[in-house]
């Protein structure tokens, strides 16, 4: 099981540490460093910024958002940054909900996020592989565009600047059954918000017939600490922004998510307390067990003995998220 690291999106500003951490995970043998966007930094440019300061480290989005940019437009800013760390580019990709594609992107979320998300990565292949000029007649994302409001004027075309690899690997963040089946399909690896590994059950539907070499990438927060349950109250603030804030009360599929492993009562009334603006208490009535199925946190040897569980399931890397020097050091001596 590969170990990387995975550094989120800016809050309020960029985060000095990252660099450093990015460089000590290099310096212990860590496969991969990710970065991530929402509604305020990007994921491509802080990753750049790393590669920059780092030589030999994976670098990967997780995610990038689709409804960021056209599916050329990231294939650009893909291709670009492989060849200039010199073949170190691992793009992840996400679809992200309806409150995020509509409120901050300004675009509709797709009625058949499936296809849309199919004709996306279509595109990508397209242009990575440069065997002709990007076509696709597409529900969402045709090339050349043929809506009734364009000028009919466009021209199929293939990128200028050669891709440095045609196999850059590819991921996606999926959350649904249906979703996360079809990434095993037109993926190379995938990317889970939530795993448990003593709940591998909820997703063993979506994950039969896996292709060879195909990569199961979670995230979770790893700290060494002494007291379990001060670790784990990061990881319920998280639990309760996403369940409560990231989507609205009819469509959240983090909160589907949280309901299909066990926690249904438990993620509804997370959504209540934090649309009534009772945000403390939202992240309170996150249970610890639900907390403490995804992370790995607590003293070294309590680490040690649960990362058994991570490694006996399907998990090809874990990625430890908001990690630490010393988390990073006692990771890489258990791995």
């Amino acid at each position: 099981m590969r170990l990387g690291i995975t550094l989120g999106y800016w809050g309020r500003g960029p985060k000095p540490e990252h660099v450093a951490l990015a460089q000590e995970a290099e310096r212990l043998g860590y496969d991969s460093v990710w970065t991530a966007e929402a509604w305020g930094s990007d994921a491509f440019t802080p990753l750049t910024w790393i590669a920059s300061h780092t030589s030999t480290i994976k670098l990967g989005t997780a995610v990038a958002q689709m409804a960021a940019r056209t599916p050329t437009a990231t294939a650009m800013h893909a291709l670009t940054l492989d060849h200039l760390s010199g073949g170190r580019m691992m793009l992840g990709l996400g679809l992200s909900g309806p409150q995020v594609v509509e409120g901050w992107y300004g675009r509709p979320f797709p009625r058949s996020p499936l296809t849309a998300t199919r004709e996306y990565v279509d595109v990508i292949r397209q242009v990575l592989r440069r065997e002709g000029p990007v076509s696709l007649d597409g529900r969402f994302h045709s090339h050349p565009y043929a809506g009734e409001d364009g000028t009919g004027l466009g021209k199929p075309l293939k990128p200028i600047t050669h891709p440095l690899r045609p196999d850059l690997p590819l991921f996606l963040g999926a959350e649904g059954p249906k979703n996360i089946a079809q990434t095993t399909r037109i993926a190379d690896g995938w990317l889970p918000l939530y795993w448990s590994p003593t709940r591998t059950d909820v997703y063993e539907a979506s994950l039969t017939d896996l292709p060879e070499g195909f990569r199961i990438a979670p995230m979770a927060r790893v700290q060494v600490c002494d007291d379990v349950a001060a670790g784990l109250l990061p990881v319920k603030a998280m639990l309760g922004f996403y369940i409560g804030g990231m989507g609205h009360a009819s469509k959240n599929f983090h909160a589907d998510l949280m309901a299909r492993m066990g926690y249904e009562a438990e993620a509804r009334r997370i959504q209540q307390l934090f649309a009534e603006g009772r945000k403390e208490e939202a992240i309170l009535a996150v249970p610890d067990t639900f907390a403490d199925d995804i992370s790995l946190v607590g003293p070294r040897e309590r680490i040690a003995e649960r990362l058994e569980l991570w490694r006996k399931g399907p998990v090809t890397d874990l990625l430890l998220m908001s990690p630490d020097m010393e988390t990073l050091r006692v990771l890489s001596e258990l791995g």
